[in-house]
């Protein structure tokens, strides 16, 4: 127990100041995101769409996820991380106090689009900022601290969005708003003379070395069958934020309240967990039985769902899908990082990050028409296998394709 305790106590040494800054950032976002849990929702419940076309509207958050990751990507290698994450933060501001204006399905659907494109331009110059700032050992772990930050606040918000969602659901769009006003203006507070100080030593270095020209990511063509594999794992998992929660509500039959509990209880056990499991990983494991590991667990959490879904079914197969991605989210993010180069991880966190993206089009809509069609017991089956396929190739992949790198 004392080697536990002192395992779980030494991951959260040796980061930076900037790493604690970053993740603060994140949570205070984060804990006004409510809107995404209970999207689904609020489409079906309040504004009487169909499950169908719920599905297809939710698949725009998707599309604009793409344009934005590739185009925060894109615009990070050019002008900095700095700029890209304030301006995304502040700019959301009010694009969510307008959603609830939209009430016909095009309308939805346009909003949400832009919403999305600006919301994750922020995703890739936020992992780039957490390269810049951690040291090379620690990479991992400074993500799983962001990551840290986002589940406690993902435990924060769905709790209070369940009950605000009870009274009225225009609440949960102004405080997802606050979230992201509040994260900009402590953001630009505290990394504004870090940003000034950074871009004059990069002025120096740049007069002493020439800046090597990098490859593309898109003609990486390992790379691409990584990320390809990283897109269905997500395809996978995302159901968390889509079909799952119509499964609690309408074949479980949860409260809004209660939905809201438990989505916070996984939350809560990511916090509790990520920092230690990751330092576990990082001492007895390798990257590719990380990732093994992490997707197979969670793979078979989805798969429990299709033969029982009492209360504490639902819970232990939210602790597991919990575990499953906490030994896979923060090494993917870490195996990106030491594809790239110096110069050009902007532009790979960005396509690592469109693969999750194209995953937030595709599992909407196809998690919704497998379970109208075929119901929610084939999907959470289904969802099972093809995890435990996935997992199978990240173990083959990921050595194949860092064979020179940290193993």
């Amino acid at each position: 127990m004392v080697k536990l305790i002192q395992l779980y106590t030494s991951s959260y040494k040796g980061l930076s100041k900037e790493s604690w800054m970053l993740a603060l950032v994140m949570l205070i976002n984060r804990s006004g995101s409510m809107v995404l849990p209970f999207l689904g929702v609020y489409m079906t419940a309040h504004l009487k769409f169909s499950i169908e076309n719920t599905g297809i509207l939710l698949s725009f958050f998707g599309i604009g996820s793409v344009i934005g990751s590739w185009l925060g990507g894109f615009i990070t290698d050019r002008i900095g991380e700095y700029k890209v994450q304030y301006t995304s933060l502040l700019l959301s501001v009010p694009l969510f106090c307008i959603i609830p204006l939209f009430k016909t399905e095009a309308g939805v659907a346009l909003i949400i689009l832009l919403q999305s494109i600006v919301s994750d331009s922020f995703r890739p110059a936020n992992s780039v900022a957490i390269t810049k700032y951690a040291k090379p050992e620690n990479i991992t772990r400074a993500f799983s601290l962001n990551r840290m930050a986002v589940n406690l606040g993902f435990s924060i918000g769905p709790a209070l969005g369940g009950i605000l969602s009870a009274i009225s659901y225009e609440f949960l769009f102004y405080s997802n708003a606050l979230g992201a006003f509040l994260a900009g203006v402590i953001y630009i507070w505290f990394f504004y003379k870090r940003n000034k100080l950074a871009k004059i030593k990069a002025k120096q270095v740049k007069k002493v070395v020439e800046i090597k020209k990098e490859n593309s990511p898109y003609r990486d063509g390992k790379f691409l069958i990584y990320c390809l594999f990283c897109m269905l794992f997500s395809i996978c998992f995302f159901q968390l934020f889509s079909t799952l929660t119509i499964f609690y509500k309408d074949t479980a039959h949860l409260s809004q309240q209660n939905i809201g509990y438990l989505l916070a209880y996984s939350g809560f056990i990511v916090v509790l967990l990520e920092m230690g499991l990751v330092q576990i990983a990082e001492k007895y494991l390798n990257l590719a039985r990380t990732m093994f590991l992490g997707t197979f667990i969670c793979g078979l959490s989805y798969a429990m769902l299709g033969f029982d879904y009492t209360i504490i079914t639902l819970v232990i197969s939210l602790t597991l899908l919990s575990v499953g991605e906490i030994w896979a989210l923060p090494f993917m993010s870490t195996i990106t990082s030491l594809r790239s180069g110096k110069n050009n991880k902007g532009a790979y966190m960005g396509l690592n990050g469109i693969s999750f993206s194209i995953a937030f089009i595709i599992t909407p809509y196809l998690g919704t028409l497998i379970a109208e069609k075929f119901g929610f017991r084939i999907l959470w089956i289904g969802t099972g296998i093809l995890s435990t396929i996935i997992a199978t190739g990240f173990y083959f992949i990921v050595p194949w394709m860092l064979k020179d790198k940290r193993m």
